[in-house]
């Protein structure tokens, strides 16, 4: 029994080296991935993907919550995009550097920003948009925002 257990070495794994190099392998595969999506025309989508993932703490309130908005189809901006369905934004309670940076994902123009009141609505955050839901916006398009006066 004695003259199996001194045989044979044991295999040296280098460890570290083996996670770099599986890290370098998924970041390129990542990019490669990323870059493919851009070149075939899907960065709008893609674009837009990210933005609905960087929605301020208002945007994600329960369905509850977001019925105290009187009419949600007023602060919906539908952005059409060359032969796809149009993307839906509900920018209830966004701040307007949030709603600046959005236009800017799709290309479109901040317009007029005015002040109003609507109930349950924090000061400085989007209570409309306009134009808003059915009406669709495309690049170069021009969008107002009233904001919430306060309380």
């Amino acid at each position: 029994m004695n003259q199996y257990a001194n045989s044979a070495d044991a295999p040296d794994f280098d460890a570290p080296r083996i996670v770099r190099r599986t890290r370098r392998r998924r970041a390129v595969g990542i990019a490669a991935v990323a870059t493919v999506i851009v070149l075939g025309g899907g960065g709008t989508a893609l674009a837009a993907m990210s933005a609905s993932g960087s929605q301020p703490a208002a945007a994600t309130k329960t369905a509850a919550a977001r019925t105290a908005a009187p009419d949600r189809d007023a602060t919906t901006l539908l952005y059409a995009v060359d032969g796809e369905k149009p993307i839906a934004a509900d920018l209830w309670g966004w701040d307007l550097k949030s709603a600046e940076a959005y236009l800017l994902k799709t290309q479109t123009k901040l317009g007029t920003v005015s002040k109003g009141t609507a109930p349950k609505c924090k000061p400085n955050s989007v209570i409309e948009v306009s134009p808003h839901a059915p009406k669709t916006v495309k690049n170069g398009d021009t969008v107002s925002f009233v904001l919430c006066a306060g309380n």
